[in-house]
């Protein structure tokens, strides 16, 4: 194509920009909140799901869920649990009076009003690769340590693909920034670098309420219109088998008394911190999920929460955690089915435990994906740029991700399944007859542009073609994307005024020594 040839672009604005590559242009989908219009895949008959929900009810009451936090331990008391020392039991209705509180949908509104993100319902959405502590790309050599420039680069594809429609934590881990500091550095870039919704760790009160205060003061905000609707959300994880500890419980509580979003999941793999049943596992990750949103809902009813699913298994000849195997989808379509029953959004993730952007990465991933559309899945963590099973975050493995996004997109879109008259096309038929073809017919000439998905990464051509372009494997070609991507990159706009605010808070909480750490 000349240079001066009209392009037809999918993207808007700023975030969807055409890179270039070789002279090509990367013609990504336009942003848009996915509904999932498949009936979920639903493995657990009407008895499972109450043998699941019996078992979940049995462990809440009889054994109870450990709680390290105090004030968790005395909100549970003033409720009317048993609190013996650390473990809290609560009775079965008192937890489903909790849950009838919490909205089955809710959205989140980041500092760009036109980035809001519907929670719950059929909507699905996609967030970046987090927390890593280890980056690998094609020109590294090998796993190396996460720095502020990698993260930052990550946090620039998380705003440039469309496909991505929230930020998680950080990408990858800088850990050339010291702990204290890290997270004012890191959310600083990422509310320059992108206007979607973004994250904080519950891992203490000052990095909470530190980002708090930054996601407020980047929107514009009073504290009133700030607390008025949820801005931002948080993720928490058990430590599973049966806990949760004193940091994140905190940082819930902290989040939901100011009206923000928060996610519960358990991190349980069977065999190891959970039972090596399926059923069994993910029986013990609905038990402690449900624990702590019905303290959050006693706390502040209504508190927009989502629970989260993270059960998988591990390989039981090494203990090493396995992603994308066929336990792991059967356990999200089984937790879907719960989240459902229980009318809580849930989330699920784009997980695998290749350790580079290969076959064994992109199926395992590409399983993990299609379980979260298949049980009906709302919100999808770690979507794109995850390997070593969350040990290592890869820009070719988020762009090759993002080739399945928009391809999870595309199959949803209702043009794909549309039945009008011109769709059916029997007239088309007609005119073609049995001896023609359909290339040169008005019928496609008027369609050929839109009428089928248009890879970013994926190449179609022959071999021969393939061997005189180069012969790049995908990771190559998705590496010559992602500088492309990096080189045309344009930050989002962002009032001056509010950016001077934003820096002189960064300042002035380092100035005070950030969070503190144990080193």
């Amino acid at each position: 194509m000349p240079d001066d040839a009209p392009r037809r672009r999918r993207g808007g604005g700023r975030a969807g920009n055409a890179a270039r590559r070789g002279g090509a242009v990367i013609d990504q989908m336009p942003w848009r909140i996915i509904e999932n219009t498949d009936r979920p895949t639903e493995p657990l008959g009407e008895d499972g799901v109450q043998a699941i929900h019996n078992g979940a009810m049995q462990i809440l009451e009889d054994i109870g869920i450990e709680f390290l936090n105090e004030e968790a331990l005395e909100i549970f008391r003033e409720a009317g649990c048993t609190v013996a020392g650390t473990n809290v039991r609560m009775g079965r209705e008192w937890v489903m009076e909790m849950l009838a509180h919490a909205p089955e949908q809710f959205d989140i509104t980041p500092r760009n009003p036109d980035r809001k993100i519907p929670i719950g319902g059929k909507h699905m959405l996609f967030g970046n690769v987090s927390s890593p502590p280890n980056y690998w790309d094609v020109s590294t050599g090998g796993k190396v340590a996460g720095t502020r420039e990698h993260c930052a680069n990550l946090i620039k594809l998380t705003q440039y693909f469309n496909c991505i429609h929230f930020a998680g934590g950080y990408p990858v881990e800088p850990v050339d920034i010291h702990a204290s500091v890290r997270h004012l550095d890191v959310v600083h870039d990422k509310l320059l670098l992108t206007d979607k919704a973004c994250h904080a760790y519950s891992l203490g009160k000052e990095r909470v309420e530190d980002v708090m205060e930054m996601v407020r003061i980047a929107g514009g905000l009073s504290d009133a219109e700030f607390e008025a609707t949820p801005r931002m959300y948080t993720n928490i994880n058990s430590t599973s088998p049966l806990k949760h500890d004193i940091p994140m419980i905190d940082g819930c509580l902290r989040m939901i008394r100011k009206g923000q979003a928060v996610v519960v999941t358990p991190f349980t793999l069977a065999g190891a911190m959970a039972p090596v049943t399926m059923s069994g596992a993910v029986t013990l990750s609905i038990a402690e999920a449900l624990s702590a949103v019905a303290l959050f809902q006693y706390v502040r009813p209504g508190a927009p929460c989502v629970i989260g699913t993270f059960t998988s298994n591990v390989d039981m000849k090494t203990g090493a955690p396995a992603f994308g195997t066929p336990e792991y989808m059967r356990a999200t379509q089984m937790t879907g089915q719960m989240a459902r029953f229980y009318k809580l959004p849930m989330r699920a993730s784009g997980v695998c435990a290749a350790n580079v952007p290969d076959g064994q990465a992109m199926w395992e991933t590409s399983n993990s994906l299609w379980s979260a559309v298949q049980s009906g899945t709302n919100i999808v963590y770690h979507a794109a740029g995850w390997l070593e099973g969350g040990l290592i975050a890869s820009p070719e493995k988020f762009i090759m991700d993002c080739e399945v996004l928009q391809m999870i997109q595309r199959y949803m879109e209702p043009e794909v399944v549309a039945t009008g008259v011109d769709d059916i096309a029997v007239e088309a038929v007609r005119e073609v007859g049995p001896n023609g073809h359909f290339f040169g017919l008005q019928h496609t000439q008027d369609r050929y542009e839109t009428a089928f998905y248009a890879p970013i990464v994926s190449d179609w051509r022959n071999y021969e073609a393939f061997e005189a372009a180069g012969g790049q494997w995908t990771a190559e070609r998705a590496h010559g994307v992602f500088k492309d991507i990096i080189a045309g990159f344009e930050a989002p706009e962002l009032d001056v005024a509010i950016k001077e605010e934003l820096a002189a808070f960064v300042e002035r909480r380092k100035a005070e020594g950030g969070a503190p750490t144990d080193f």
